[in-house]
């Protein structure tokens, strides 16, 4: 039963593991205000630039990883569960090779724990941890993946010989009546004298696999749009935004950002700084060419969701700063008040795409305050917080490369 946990969980973990590596690669780190972890070190060596196509990849890749997490949970905790005698063996170890693999044990349990906590924690914006989520969970991430390696040398072996030793079919058709405990082991797993059981293995792979699929239904409708997002029951902010061209996920309102209403108004101007620095108001830009694009918008807490978009594009911008597009980074400051998500950089790639926008409406209305009004940035395959809101100025620079 163990090894059965065990393999499901040597399927599912490293997928979360990757797609979380990948969605901090779509952060952009290296790019200037965009670095949320600056003691990386050799963390980052495998960092690359994010595209801009396919546009539903950071959509797929963050869905993947935050769904795929909270449905391994049950089967986390189970697993746990199965070997809680190993964990709390006494001496903890008898040998040098038992040492190393406790040891690898202590930060596979540790590193599990704190990397799905943590992570759960932050899809619902609950930061009770005194410290800041994104590097501490980059880092929790490496230190679980060295160990989870350790551990999966040392027990896959055991792993196979124990699935190649019993018919998981047979089991699966054994109920109570026919359920018997393993002989005694050697790693002290069974116990010597066992009660009767109270539910067989059947049972256990039942509640368990229920758990998850409860859990996948509950979440997986979070990532896509139609009638799946009413059964999200655990997606942050709740599920219905109102009527209108506008209904649909606001990650931060602006009375919470503190985006006073009153400088989104007649006196906003969006400032371009470039070689030709260029000051326009909102008519200047709804009267420059619109250009409408559908793209889906995705957030790192597994939210995503495709609307239509209607703006200028960013190299035309670019372009009226005086900058070339495709060779020219971009920093974006929003109106938002001592928050971080209020700048972030985009890369030369990014710009230079036709279907990046100064988004200024959605869905053929206006952008709503809570939405971004009077402006945002929409990028194809951009993380939800690179698209950022209440834009104020662009900062056209040559890119470094």
């Amino acid at each position: 039963m163990t090894s059965v946990f065990g393999l499901v969980l040597l399927l599912g973990i490293p997928i979360v593991l990757i797609t979380g590596l990948v969605s901090y690669a779509a952060y952009d780190p290296r790019l200037p205000g965009n670095e949320t972890t600056p003691e990386r070190g050799l963390l980052g060596f495998y960092l690359f630039d994010w595209p801009t196509h396919p546009v539903w990849l950071y959509r797929f890749t963050q869905g993947v990883h935050v769904v795929l997490g909270l449905t391994l949970v049950a089967v986390l905790l189970a697993k746990l569960w199965s070997v809680i005698p190993k964990l709390f063996a006494w001496p903890p170890a008898r040998s040098l090779a038992e040492a190393l693999e406790r040891a690898s044990l202590l930060l596979l349990v540790g590193g599990a724990v704190f990397e799905f906590v943590t992570g759960i924690l932050n899809i619902q914006l609950f930061y009770v941890f005194p410290f800041s989520f994104y590097p501490a969970h980059l880092y929790g991430a490496w230190i679980f993946l060295a160990a989870f390696a350790v551990h999966v040398a040392f027990k896959l072996p055991k792993m196979v010989r124990s699935l190649r030793s019993r018919s998981i079919r047979r089991e699966l058709r054994t109920g109570l009546d026919g359920t018997r405990p393993e002989p005694p082991d050697p790693d002290g797993l069974v116990p010597l004298r066992p009660a009767a059981p109270t539910m067989s293995r059947r049972g256990v792979f039942a509640f368990v696999g229920g758990a998850s699929l409860m859990m996948l239904g509950l979440s997986v409708g979070q990532t896509t749009d139609g009638p799946l997002r009413r059964t999200a029951l655990l997606a942050p902010h709740g599920r219905d935004y109102g009527p209108g061209p506008n209904d649909f996920q606001v990650n931060k309102a602006a009375t919470a950002m503190g985006v006073d209403p009153a400088t989104t108004g007649r006196d906003w101007r969006l400032e371009l700084a470039g070689p030709h620095p260029v000051l326009l108001d909102r008519a200047q830009l709804l009267a420059m060419p619109m250009h409408t694009y559908a793209l889906p918008i995705a957030c790192v807490e597994g939210w995503s969701t495709e609307q239509t978009w209607t703006g200028v594009r960013l190299a035309d911008l670019a372009r009226l700063a005086g900058a070339v597009p495709g060779t020219a980074d971009v920093f974006v400051e929003s109106l938002e008040r001592g928050g971080a998500f209020g700048q972030a950089s985009l890369s030369a790639g990014q710009v230079a795409d036709p279907r990046s926008l100064l988004a200024l409406r959605v869905n053929g209305a206006d952008l709503s305050l809570d939405h971004g009004f009077p402006a945002r940035i929409m990028v194809p395959n951009a993380p939800g917080v690179h698209n950022t809101k209440w834009v104020r100025k662009l900062s056209f620079h040559a890119t470094a490369s």
